[in-house]
This record gives C-alpha cells, sequence and structure tokens, in this order.
C-alpha cells in the first residue's frame, strides 16, 4: 500500500534533486525521504489566550506523528482574536481571517505534496478555516481543538470573557465600581483554551467532532487538561490509520454528517456563527447546505443544554460529566444522530460511542427532552422587506418570541456604542446596527460589545437589536443577524429611518419594518451607496469577492459549479513511471 503517494512525486523522482536537497538540507534523511509526510499546521500566537498554547501542542502532535513511522512537518498561519479585536476596528478582519487560514494551509499542504494534514486550532474562526482547506484538499487529514479555558472566579462570581463586555455595561450606569470592575478584567481568563460557554469556538469545536473530522471528547477537553495533551500524543495513529484506510475529508463530510452536526449545535444552544462556517465547509465539501436546512433541524429538535451564555454552565462543567461524547450517545439513544458515519477514527460514530455513558437524571446540565428549555431550536431564519434573501436570529426564549417597537438607527458599531453611553437607548425601541455587513464592514464584524453593554444595562429583554453584521456566540437577547441583502447592497436595513415601527415574529419568521411597497421604493431611489469603506489590502479584496451572508460569506462562489474538485489532483504512479511503487 502506497501512503506516501503525494509526497513521492518529489522525495522519489531523481528529476528533482534541488528538492530533496532542500529537504535533506532542513534534517530529514533518506529514510524519511520514504515516509508520508504529514503537514502539522497550528494557528498559535501569543497575547491571545485561545492560541498562546497551541504550538507547544503541536510539538506533541509532531512526536505523536513520528512514533508511527510519519514525518512530521510544522508551520503556521495567522489566528485573529475575537476577544480582544470585539468592540474595535479590529473585528474587521475577524471572518477575513477565515479565508486567509483556509487559503495558506491549501496553499501550503498544496504546494508541499503533504500526504496528510493535522491542524492544531483554537480561536473562533481557526477551525473552520482549518476545515475549509481540508474539504478542498482532500487528503487524510484531522483536527485538534486547542480546548476550552478553564472558569475565573472574582468575589464568588463565576466569570468568563463574556462578563467583560456585561461589567463595560454595567460599569457605564454605575452599578460597579472601578475596583470590581478592574477585578472582573483581571479574573475573567486564568489560562490558555478558547472562550468557555458554548461561544463560537466550543460551539464549532462540538460541530467539528460532530461531523467526525476531530476525535472523540477533543471539543470539551480543558486547554490544559493532560486529556488534551494525550490527544496530540494519538493523532498520530489516527492519522497512520487514516492513510491506510485512504480515508479523505470528503468521505466523512457527507450531507449526512452536516445534519448531525446541526443538531448537536441546536442542542447545545449554539453560536449563529456555526450558520456561516457550516455552510462555508459544506461549500467547500460538495455539499449544498442552506438557510433553510438549520430552519429544518430548528423545527424538529429542542434546546436541551444549559450553558452560557444564556444558561448557566461552562465547556468545562460539561467536560466533567462526559463532554460532547455524552450529549452524541444521549442524542443517538434517541434517534437524534445518524451513528452510521464514518469518523476521522476509521471508526463510525455509533462505533465510537459504543462505550459512552448517555447523561441522565444525575445531571442538570442537559436537560431530558421531555422537559427542553426550548421546545425548538433556538437559531431561526427570519424573512420579511427587512430581510429579503434572510437573516439569522438566536432566540432563546427567554426574550420572549415577538417584539415589536420604534427604530433607533445607527450606521456603525462605534456610533451605537457612543449612544449607550450616552443614554440614548430606551426600553421598547428595535436598535438597528447597519453598513457593518461582509461587505460594508467590511469583514461583518461581531456586536459584541453593544449587545452586552445594553446587557449590562439591563435593557437585555426589553429592546431588540437586528443587524447586517453577526453576532458573537456570547451575545444574548432578541438578536437577528446576517441580514441579507446587507445595507451596503441596498437591503431594507439601508431605508429605515428613526422611528420607523419594526415588528420581529419567531414564530411566523418574519421581519418587517411597517412601510408600503410604494414608501420603500421612493427611498430605495433617494438612497446613495456611501463610499467603499477601505481603498487598498486585504479588506478590499475581501469586499471584491465575498459572498452574501446566506452564502457563508465564502469568497469563492462559483455558481456553475457548486461541488468543486479536490485541489490538486495527484499524478498517478502510472503517469509517472520513474516513480517507485512501495515506501520502502
Amino acid at each position: 500500500m502506497i501512503l506516501n503517494k503525494y509526497s513521492r512525486i518529489y522525495t522519489q523522482d531523481d528529476s528533482l534533486p534541488a528538492s530533496q536537497a532542500m529537504l535533506i538540507g532542513s534534517g530529514l534523511s533518506d529514510a524519511d525521504l520514504r515516509k508520508p509526510f504529514v503537514g502539522i499546521c497550528s494557528t498559535g500566537f501569543e497575547g491571545n489566550t485561545c492560541n498562546m498554547h497551541l504550538n507547544g501542542l503541536a510539538d506533541e502532535v509532531k512526536r505523536g506523528v513520528a512514533a508511527q513511522g510519519l514525518v512530521g512537518l510544522r508551520f503556521n498561519t495567522i489566528g485573529v482574536s475575537d476577544g480582544i479585536t470585539n468592540g474595535n476596528a479590529g473585528m474587521r478582519f475577524s471572518l477575513v481571517s477565515r479565508e486567509i487560514i483556509a487559503d495558506s494551509i491549501e496553499a501550503m499542504a498544496g504546494a508541499h505534496y503533504y500526504d496528510a494534514l493535522a491542524t492544531v486550532v483554537g480561536c473562533d474562526k481557526n477551525m473552520p478555516g482549518a476545515l475549509i482547506a481540508m474539504a478542498r484538499l482532500n487528503r487524510p487529514s484531522l483536527m485538534v481543538y486547542g480546548g476550552t479555558i478553564r472558569g475565573g472566579e472574582f468575589k464568588g462570581q463565576q466569570l468568563n470573557i463574556v462578563s467583560c463586555f456585561e461589567a463595560y455595561g454595567k460599569k457605564v450606569n454605575g452599578q460597579i465600581s472601578d475596583e470590581d470592575y478592574r477585578g472582573i478584567i483581571h479574573n475573567a481568563c486564568p489560562g490558555p483554551g478558547a472562550c468557555g460557554g458554548m461561544y463560537t469556538a466550543n460551539t464549532m469545536a462540538a460541530a467539528i467532532e460532530t461531523l467526525g473530522m476531530s476525535v472523540p471528547a477533543s471539543s470539551s477537553l480543558p486547554a490544559d487538561s493532560a486529556a488534551k495533551t494525550q490527544e496530540c500524543l494519538d493523532t498520530g495513529a489516527y492519522l497512520r490509520r487514516l492513510l491506510e484506510l485512504d480515508l479523505k475529508p470528503r468521505d466523512i463530510l457527507t450531507r449526512e454528517a452536516f445534519e448531525n452536526a446541526l443538531v448537536v449545535v441546536t442542542v447545545l444552544g449554539g453560536s449563529t456563527n456555526a450558520v456561516l462556517h457550516l455552510i462555508a465547509i459544506a461549500h467547500a465539501a460538495g455539499v449544498h447546505l442552506t438557510m433553510e436546512d438549520f430552519q429544518a433541524v430548528s423545527n424538529r429538535v429542542p434546546v436541551l443544554a444549559d450553558l452560557k451564555p444564556s444558561g448557566k454552565y461552562l465547556m468545562e462543567d460539561l467536560s466533567k460529566i462526559g463532554g460532547v461524547p455524552a450529549v452524541q450517545r444521549t442524542l443517538l439513544d434517541h434517534g437524534l444522530l445518524n451513528g452510521d458515519l464514518m469518523t476521522v477514527t476509521g471508526r463510525t460514530l455509533a462505533e465510537n460511542l459504543a462505550d459512552v455513558q448517555p447523561l441522565g437524571a444525575e445531571q442538570d446540565l442537559l436537560r431530558p427532552l421531555s422537559n427542553p428549555i426550548k421546545a425548538d431550536g433556538h437559531i431561526q431564519m427570519l424573512y420579511g422587506n427587512l430581510a429579503t434573501k434572510g437573516s439569522v436570529a438566536k432566540i432563546s426564549g427567554k426574550e420572549g418570541l415577538r417584539f415589536e417597537g420604534p427604530a433607533i438607527v445607527f450606521n456603525s458599531e462605534e456610533e451605537l456604542n457612543q449612544g449607550i453611553t450616552e443614554h440614548k437607548i430606551k426600553a421598547g425601541q428595535v436598535v438597528v446596527i447597519r453598513y457593518v455587513g461582509p461587505k460594508g464592514g467590511p469583514g461583518m464584524p461581531e456586536m459584541l460589545k453593544p449587545t452586552s453593554a445594553i446587557m449590562g444595562a439591563g435593557l437585555g429583554d426589553k429592546v431588540a437589536l437586528i443587524t447586517d453584521g453577526r453576532f458573537s456566540g456570547g451575545t444574548h437577547g432578541f438578536v437577528i443577524g446576517h441580514v441579507c441583502p446587507e445595507a451596503y447592497d441596498g437591503g431594507g436595513l439601508a431605508l429605515v429611518q428613526d422611528g420607523d415601527w419594526i415588528v420581529l415574529d419567531a414564530t411566523k419568521n418574519t421581519i418587517n419594518v411597517q412601510l408600503s411597497d410604494e414608501d420603500l421604493a421612493q427611498r430605495r431611489a433617494a438612497w446613495q451607496r456611501p463610499p467603499l469603506p477601505v481603498r487598498q489590502g486585504v479588506l478590499l479584496k475581501y469586499i471584491r469577492t465575498v459572498s452574501d451572508a446566506s452564502h457563508g460569506c465564502i469568497t469563492d462562489l462559483f455558481e456553475e459549479d457548486q461541488t468543486g474538485a479536490p485541489y490538486p489532483p495527484a499524478p498517478s504512479v502510472q503517469e509517472r513511471g520513474n516513480l517507485t511503487t512501495s515506501n520502502a
């Protein structure tokens, strides 16, 4: 069996001496050149708790790879911290980084013909970026999640990253002292790991584990746990098995696997960012996934997990009672998951879960189906004259299912933040944040700072927010994002004025401003597109290539061919007759 069918193209070809000389010069032996090459990509960087430890985990992966007779070759790509950039202009680069990550991994692994790929990733966009690259390349691959952060504590209050944003709202409204405000900041992030609630990082990690692209429990192990280190060491054995089976991402990333992932995201009360990311991953894998598919799952699957942001527990707490595998086993036993699907272990989901105990009455983190937190899904797709191509609502049920009121309009997040500071937001209003979409932002920034500040000000259940931008997984309240078409493209949000009456209905799945078609047509005729928000660089490239949010904000939408093809194809042994036919 040929396990090095890609790398051998240049390691075993006598006409490519320079390639071999550079590999030998970098420390490889002649024997190494006959082994399969595994690219090990880390998004590790200093200065962010989600990513600060990833290079160390990647070193453990390399040790595990070497123990299996494989050659591990480390490389890095970027990671933009959502927590650090939220609430400032740096957030414009966050979603953009997903594409840079995907493109750079594809470029490295494609250019150097790695036979297999392992990615060690942490923050929100790291994971979908890595999966997009894996699906494009379609070589044996798996993802290692860097793990969740431990919870913080201050004066008896349990803390996480969102506590800081909400503390700001309390500070602005004089509800906490400066000393306590600083105390929360100093204690919210006690060590390495991604944000601890069911925010975007943990949502995507759980979804990807359910897709079958990471090993069991990867998504729920704490970053600093011994089990996470052992997972990294075990990665080599899994990769060798994938190579022996020739089991590739597109064999795993099937339509049914995505349906499983949607079920787990719904049950856990996951982030609305899962809509963007799973649509984008599916596109890369040649699977047609739409907003309607999310709605179909929300129509039949309840929210069961009492996890933050709207609930009580952190991912660390779930890990203590069996982690995501225990949730999967519970859902499998109730017929909500398809257990016959292959995973990176070389076994099916059901086989992975055979010895896992389901969750029962001994805990209250996951409710029974007979007593759900919400009888249907929290992620709802709303359509109307404000979102003719759809929008994504996060409705936990705690904030009600219907909201109507007069609009108060802000043309940027900065304007809204200033409005919060000046106490312009009043109970009963529908807050409109526009020109923050994929193009208008650019980069579709998250609105975590304003939503958290509103929560901190005690208005979380008294106002609604709608935007063509995104909401963080840490956001809660009556919030609707991903409004399509975005305001920059002349969508309905661009036409709203202060005082317009807006009606939001999560039971009828509608989002409308109470204006006639004639009134909207008159406003549209008078509307002028604002100038481009940037003039050069990566953000301008993004504006010119990004699709709308309903298509996952991908930058390689090719309407004539939604299936794509793995990149790049490997020449066969017959096509390159001078190559050897074994690894020996």
